[in-house]
């Protein structure tokens, strides 16, 4: 059953036997044949098949859905056997959201590699959200997310603390302006992240704090992206320091002297609300703690 699920998934994804077949290493009867026994064994179609596609149908998606936790709870499982065999080594999938994924995981896989060198991790950078989503049907070992959330169903233990501030272009009008006040802010374009993001949510805390929500927004789908556009004179932001600190350095950016911030928030770590980790997410926590407890 765990490789006909393997392969209904393949082919699902890929949408196409030929291709499906190629990833597999099997022949396309092989993979027809897995298919078959799949859907003769659930007694329902699970495919839609023409010459010029393979689609689910609305069975088909509701094992897919199951497949890909089975198949990830499968694999955890192997690998916490694997463990007890040996040192922390093997695959390890971490997701992250965009601010820590992009500006400082990059660093701390480093550290991880250097004393563990035979882990194989792998990332994912998602907003929140969608790495809450992931944990929650077991795709991933560990997730890290901002700011907070309560879920029963995952644990969730902050590790570091971030600091958000206002900023601008280092030419922009404001840092002519004595006394900044939120009606001043309130007149300026605000570039922001989509809904789900975390720095989103800690935007839309910035703004509750500040009494006003601005008429004048851009949203816009990454931190990278919003700096670019604050550069580019487009508006001004609320981001984390850990993301700027380049722009800042070379004098790019600036941020405002604004009463009330930078405003704190947490990083947390994430993971499946079950009994064991795997040595390699062990090794990883204790990594990030660590870190996060002395900077």
């Amino acid at each position: 059953m765990d490789q006909a699920l393997h392969v209904f998934v393949t082919v699902a994804e890929q949408q196409n036997f030929t291709r499906a077949a190629e990833l597999l290493h099997m022949t396309q009867p092989a993979v027809s044949s897995y298919i078959q026994n799949l859907e003769r064994s659930m007694d329902i179609k699970l495919l839609e098949r023409t010459n010029k596609f393979v689609r689910l149908t609305k069975a088909g998606e509701m094992v897919y859905h199951h497949a890909k936790e089975i198949l990830g709870l499968y694999t955890r499982m192997e690998n916490l056997l694997d463990d007890l065999k040996h040192t922390a080594s093997g695959n390890l999938s971490i997701g992250s959201s965009y601010t820590y994924g992009e500006y400082i995981l990059p660093h701390r896989m480093a550290a991880l590699l250097k004393s563990y060198p035979q882990l194989n991790p792998s990332i994912t950078i998602r907003n929140s959200n969608e790495i809450m989503d992931l944990v929650l049907h077991h795709q991933i070992d560990v997730g890290i997310i901002e700011g907070e959330v309560k879920n029963e169903k995952i644990k969730i233990m902050p590790f570091a603390c971030d600091h958000l501030s206002i900023l601008a272009a280092s030419d922009h009008r404001l840092f002519h302006t004595q006394n900044i006040s939120p009606l001043d802010l309130s007149e300026e374009t605000w570039l922001i992240r989509e809904e789900g993001s975390g720095t989103r949510g800690m935007q839309e805390k910035g703004f509750q704090q500040l009494g006003f929500y601005p008429n004048k927004r851009m949203t816009l789908g990454s931190t990278q992206v919003i700096k670019e556009s604050i550069e580019a004179g487009l508006g001004i932001s609320l981001l984390s320091q850990s993301a700027i600190q380049k722009e800042l350095e070379l004098g790019k950016l600036k941020l405002l002297d604004i009463e009330g911030f930078p405003i704190k928030r947490n990083f947390s770590l994430i993971t499946p609300n079950v009994p064991f980790q795997t040595k390699a997410a062990e090794v990883f926590i204790k990594l990030l703690v660590e870190e996060g407890s002395t900077g």
